[in-house]
């Protein structure tokens, strides 16, 4: 081989592998999602393969209150993801209250004296999950008035 062909080689070479890290890679939506087996709060499950955001996220819990935004970020399809939160936090008593699924996804669940707000939202060939929760208004404070606002 001759110095140009050698170098001619290697140029090829360089381009036909930057174009396959270029394919976007395909996920197949028949297989479930499993839980990450690293949890910020024992009973909100993140799928495995999603990686925390730390810069972006926070929490905070002692013996009587959870507070919590955290931020994660990882492949797969939309619509497996929203499955796994749909079966996920209802195994860990997690209800349901509604969903709204255009493009962006956000899934609102309750349980005891706690809400937490799940939003998938596409970014590129990746989903951003952001879990928010929080303590629910007590009844006392959430009690209708007789008198009308003004």
């Amino acid at each position: 081989m001759t110095g140009r062909s050698g170098l001619f080689l290697v140029v090829c070479l360089a381009f036909t592998l930057n174009g396959c890290a270029m394919m976007e890679p395909k996920t197949d939506t028949s297989i479930p999602l499993e839980p990450n087996g690293v949890l910020r709060f024992a009973d909100i499950p993140v799928p495995s393969g999603f990686k925390l955001l730390a810069q972006d996220s926070y929490s905070f819990e002692n013996a009587g209150l959870r507070v919590g935004m955290l931020r994660y970020q990882g492949r797969s399809s939309m619509e497996q993801v929203a499955n796994f939160y749909k079966s996920a936090m209802a195994t860990h008593n997690w209800g349901l209250l509604n969903s709204i699924e255009y493009g962006q996804q956000m899934f609102n669940f309750e349980r005891e004296n706690e809400s937490c707000i799940i939003t998938l939202t596409p970014k590129g060939s990746a989903i951003l999950i952001n879990i928010s929760l929080g303590p629910i208004s007590t009844k006392s404070a959430a009690k209708k008035t007789d008198k009308p606002l003004k």
